[in-house]
């Protein structure tokens, strides 16, 4: 039997566990899940949180804009992140490689190929792609989406079998709940336009996207007819238990 293949999306919160710095613990346990999935599912990881591990280490002095600080920052932290994911990915069995791609690749039919193929060769050969956006030239990531979009159109390229958005949250929750104090997680959906009136606008400390941006993500899945499932993932075993059906998430099918 073939594989299953999985585009693991995930957040600087997540990442951070919603503190000041990447969370090697964390990293170790999103490794520790896909060790022992790896027999029945390949992974794909869409990881945010350059800027936020290069926080760790530098503050820059600056005169200029905002986003140019964001896009050193993201050239300083990026190879941190990697080196960090692939310690501990190591230690577990697991290899790993660096992708760094951008919005205007998904634009041309022959970097669709090369991007396709580079990829479908890692997963061949049981090394584990972790692509994020190259923040130092482009700044669609900084400044809109915390790589929600780039993780659903690649998903859709490679056609994976599921999208997994990891947030810091049980998925999304209906509006009156969350109102009431009470959040409620909406558990299954297809229809994007109704969820989206249940969304709040508030975004997260460390993205940029919030869940307007996850469920534009989830559109562009849908249409090439990839379920999304936003699941919790400051939770330990959060792939595993959303895959087993025991966590409290949401999973947005295919109409």
């Amino acid at each position: 039997m073939s594989k299953k293949r999985i585009l693991l999306k995930i957040g600087s919160n997540t990442l951070t566990k919603e503190t000041d710095q990447i969370s090697r613990g964390k990293i170790e346990d999103i490794g520790r899940q896909i060790a022992k999935l790896k027999n029945d599912y390949e992974f794909i990881i869409v990881s945010s949180g350059a800027i936020a591990a290069a926080k760790q280490f530098v503050k820059l002095e600056h005169n200029g804009e905002e986003i140019n600080v964001k896009q050193a920052l993201a050239a300083i932290g990026q190879p941190h992140l990697m080196r960090i994911f692939q310690e501990n990915f190591r230690e577990l069995g697991l290899f790993t490689a660096q992708c760094l791609l951008s919005y205007s690749d998904f634009e041309k039919p022959n970097t669709q190929e090369n991007i396709k193929s580079a990829i479908n060769v890692l997963v061949a050969n049981n090394v584990i792609p972790i692509i994020n956006e190259n923040d130092t030239v482009s700044t669609d990531e900084i400044q809109f989406g915390d790589n929600d979009k780039l993780a659903a159109l690649t998903a859709a390229l490679l056609q994976v079998d599921l999208l997994i958005i990891a947030t810091n949250t049980n998925g999304i929750c209906t509006k009156a709940s969350i109102e009431a104090g009470k959040p409620e997680t909406i558990h299954t959906v297809s229809n994007l336009s109704a969820l989206e009136k249940e969304i709040s606008l508030k975004k997260s400390s460390h993205g940029t996207g919030g869940m307007r941006s996850k469920i534009q993500a989830a559109t562009i899945a849908q249409e090439a007819e990839i379920e999304t499932w936003i699941v919790n993932g400051l939770i330990d075993n959060f792939i595993s238990e959303a895959l087993d059906g025991t966590s409290n998430h949401t999973k947005i099918t295919v109409q």
